[in-house]
């Protein structure tokens, strides 16, 4: 027996007369061999299923539309491509899951579509997984993972209260220096980053939300806040990256001269193209910026890449 994503797995029982079926949403071996990930049309729940002798293959002829049953969970719509701007309008409540899967499909700008090409699954699985609470077998979470260049571990969310770098260092690694360009393009356009300070204390490196704005890094903090001490000084900010997974990772350091941004229509333009409110909530209306003089990064990977 060999199915292809989408065929329709049919289950009858020649005795009782009874029929069950369902779409095939996720193969466990590329040539297409049981067992299968299978979404029941009666109940819409997906398992994991060893066919038995009641049970044939439906084939999807290749690139038709597919002639399985439906269920009446909503469809994004006949004919559209559902776009990685973000999730639909009135999205249903989706799982721990399925947040981190969208979050990272829209971080990376890929479609629905192509993400299911890349995990070899379904899309209209991959839809039902971002929409719904729902826990997928370990074999769905790898292809996923792979597709979306992270790790089951970070889909699940283990180890989120736990600091990273946990992991074992490589056998052989590369310790590089980055390019100002490569730098600038690890900063993005946004992120949590670190900045330090000095406070009455003593030294205090706080993380921020933060924008680049031609060049500079801006952030919004109360005047009362430690991150405000970084006014009228020369501070480091810091952005680092590290993967536990492959023990490998980037930072980012970017030294300068703070400042408050007072200029009315600046301020304006700062809101308006800000990616999100800070993190920390509470009122936070002051901006400061932070002009680079000096950026420099490593990046620590394996020896041959």
């Amino acid at each position: 027996m060999r199915a292809h994503l989408g065929d329709q797995l049919v289950i009858g029982s020649p005795t009782t007369g009874a029929r069950r079926d369902g779409e095939i949403v996720g193969l466990r071996h590329e040539d297409g061999t049981p067992p299968y990930d299978v979404r029941w049309s009666d109940t819409d729940e997906v398992t994991l299923v060893f066919p038995g002798p009641d049970a044939h293959i439906r084939h999807v002829e290749h690139g038709q539309p597919e002639t399985t049953q439906r269920s009446s969970r909503p469809d994004p719509g006949a004919g559209e491509t559902r776009s990685a701007a973000g999730p639909s309008a009135g999205s249903p409540n989706p799982g721990d899951i399925g947040r981190r899967v969208a979050a990272e499909r829209h971080r990376q700008k890929l479609s629905l579509e192509e993400t299911a090409r890349r995990a070899r699954m379904s899309p209209h699985y991959l839809e039902y997984l971002e929409d719904q609470p729902a826990d997928p077998a370990l074999a769905t979470l790898i292809r996923l993972a792979d597709a979306l260049g992270t790790t089951v571990t970070a889909l699940r969310g283990a180890g989120v209260d736990l600091p990273p770098g946990q992991g074992q260092a490589l056998l052989h690694p590369q310790l590089r220096d980055l390019s100002p360009e490569e730098c600038r393009d690890l900063l993005s356009t946004h992120g949590v980053g670190r900045v330090a300070v000095s406070t009455p204390q003593g030294p205090a490196v706080v993380p921020v939300n933060y924008e680049v704005v031609n060049d500079a890094i801006v952030f919004r903090t109360g005047p009362d806040s430690a991150p405000a001490r970084a006014v009228a000084s020369e501070v480091a900010f810091e952005v680092d990256h590290v993967d536990d997974a492959m023990s490998q990772g980037w930072s980012v350091l970017v030294v300068g001269p703070a400042r408050v941004v007072t200029e009315p229509d600046v301020v304006r333009q700062l809101v308006d193209r800000a990616h999100t409110m800070p993190w920390a909530g509470g009122t936070r209306e002051m901006w400061v910026s932070i002009e680079p003089t000096r950026l420099t990064g490593r990046r620590i990977s394996p020896a041959d890449q």
